[in-house]
């Protein structure tokens, strides 16, 4: 069920997931997620959402002003 519509139209698809840390961008692209098909709404499985949140506190370790990573290479 959607979160934000409350709708059940829900697929399976990759969005790309973006996050901003002391003046730089983290992008992970091809990130799986559920797509309400009703409002665009996009959420993450619990598995996805650590998954994220590893890749994140790593590449935080070695700031660029823009990093890319492809999260099928890296989950």
């Amino acid at each position: 069920m959607c979160n934000a519509c409350f709708e059940d139209d829900k697929i399976k698809t990759f969005t790309t997931f973006t996050v901003e840390y002391k003046g730089c961008i983290i992008v992970i692209r091809n990130v799986p997620c559920l797509e309400c098909q009703i409002c665009g709404e996009i959420t993450f499985t619990d598995d996805v959402s650590a998954q994220l949140e590893r890749i994140v506190d790593s590449a935080k370790t070695v700031l660029q002003d823009i990093s890319v990573i492809d999260y099928s290479k890296v989950a």
